[in-house]
């Protein structure tokens, strides 16, 4: 499949998508998550049949598109809102496309805003190891009841600071376990041959996040509860935050319910019951001092958590299947492509 690169102002802002395949095939949208861009899904794209219409826009901060500033405090609506903008575009889609939705992590959120906002716009979703319904830590069960009432431990202030200067100096090195490749190589994927000859890519698309408190990661609030920081009121990982991004009832009670298909790796470190990027879980392993046990701050269970949120989904008159790849991390669209081909195709209803 040919991949072409279009600017186009949408929702105010320029933005940069990759454009592949024809022009009247059956759309598909595809949704990058946090510290990436669309490049991240070209792996994916080299797979997938020309009988298709597939787009993948950077979002705000991240590859070619503009950095604008990120209002935390609507969740994921930032992001949702661009990615709407283009779905009538001229030239983009077929007129009135309800294309099939792919996100990964972040972008995962980001298809479930899209499909509250504009559920008769959305064909299906593909939920690509995605943020739970309850954001990203500080919660502690299945209904996401929030740990502590300040939401500590999550935004913005969660991040490494060394990752963070890493990023911001576009270091291409491997000395560290910050150094944006070997979080490439360690988190993002279980298995690092599985990068292959595309790492070079994948590297300039998590190097191509733009710093700082309009975007990554943001900015946080002091508090005296443990680990001291809470989400601010800018910035992606305070989008994330469950302060600011609870979706799950919203999503149950969508009066559109397309079928949704959740994808993920039994090796991801990143959203997982265990996940290395908890605070409340890397407390437990003693590596964030104080941490206050188990009762006061356990980890978030965030597969359960989207697990018990599709179920209810399910009920509610929807359906959803879960696909959980062995041995896969966080990126099963580059470490099990084939599968995820055949996973989207089938939602497509393409072969």
């Amino acid at each position: 499949m040919e991949i072409g690169r279009r600017e186009i102002i949408a929702n105010g802002i320029r933005q940069r998508v990759l454009v592949a395949g024809a022009e009247d095939g059956e759309p598909v949208l595809l949704i990058h998550g946090n510290c990436s861009s669309a490049d991240f899904w070209q792996p994916l794209l080299r797979r997938l049949p020309a009988t298709l219409r597939v787009v993948a826009p950077d979002l705000r901060g991240y590859g070619g598109t503009e950095t604008a500033p990120l209002d935390a405090t609507r969740g994921l609506s930032d992001f949702a809102d661009d990615v709407a903008a283009l779905l009538d575009i001229p030239g983009l889609f077929p007129s009135g496309a309800r294309p099939v939705v792919a996100g990964h992590s972040l972008g995962g959120g980001v298809a479930m805003r899209l499909l509250v906002d504009h559920p008769d716009r959305v064909a299906g979703l593909l939920l690509a190891a995605p943020v739970s319904p309850y954001g990203f830590g500080g919660t502690r069960d299945l209904v996401g009841t929030p740990t502590t009432p300040d939401f500590a431990g999550t935004g913005a202030g969660s991040a490494n600071p060394d990752f963070v200067q890493r990023l911001a100096a576009g270091d291409r090195g491997a000395d560290g376990p910050t150094s944006p490749r070997n979080v490439l190589r360690g988190a993002y994927v279980a298995d690092p041959a599985s990068l292959g000859p595309d790492e070079e890519l994948l590297l300039d698309s998590v190097l191509s996040t733009a710093v700082g408190d309009d975007n990554y990661p943001g900015t946080a609030e002091r508090v005296e509860t443990w680990p001291g920081t809470a989400p601010g009121d800018r910035g992606v990982l305070n989008t994330l935050a469950p302060k600011h991004f609870r979706i799950a009832d919203e999503l149950v009670a969508v009066p559109v319910k397309p079928p949704i298909t959740w994808v993920r790796g039994d090796a991801d470190v990143i959203v997982s019951d265990t996940s290395l990027f908890d605070l409340a879980y890397l407390g437990s392993l003693g590596l964030v001092p104080g941490w206050p046990g188990a009762d006061a701050c356990p980890p978030q269970p965030m597969v359960g958590q989207t697990r018990a949120v599709l179920e209810r989904y399910a009920v509610a008159g929807g359906s959803y299947r879960e696909l959980v790849f062995a041995g896969c991390g966080h990126s099963p669209n580059v470490e099990r492509p084939a599968e995820f081909v055949a996973a989207l195709l089938e939602l497509t209803g393409a072969r």
